[in-house]
């Protein structure tokens, strides 16, 4: 068994990506977070696959995760500010 099918490494990266997501907070790394925590808790429940599988639902995950914060927390409809005035025009 390669390090690749261990369950704690995958949970460890998703625990590493959360504290640089604190660091340089622009929800980049949230999602590869949840996609490898969502590896790692597969590993946990018995799932057995090679590295490009995990890597393939990794991927996946982390895509839909992106999707979905960018959904949850992109630019609401109404929320553009339009400058129809000049500060400098008085």
């Amino acid at each position: 068994m390669g390090w690749a099918q261990l369950w704690w490494v995958w949970i460890g990266a998703a625990l590493v990506l959360l504290a640089l997501e604190m660091l340089a907070p622009v929800y980049i790394l949230l999602g590869f977070a949840v996609g490898a925590l969502a590896v790692g808790l597969a590993l946990l429940a018995g799932l057995q696959a090679g590295l490009p599988w995990l890597l393939l639902i990794g991927a996946a995950v982390s895509l839909l995760a992106w999707v979905a914060l960018r959904r949850g927390t992109g630019l609401r409809k109404g929320q553009t500010r339009i400058v129809t005035r000049d500060i400098n025009e008085d």
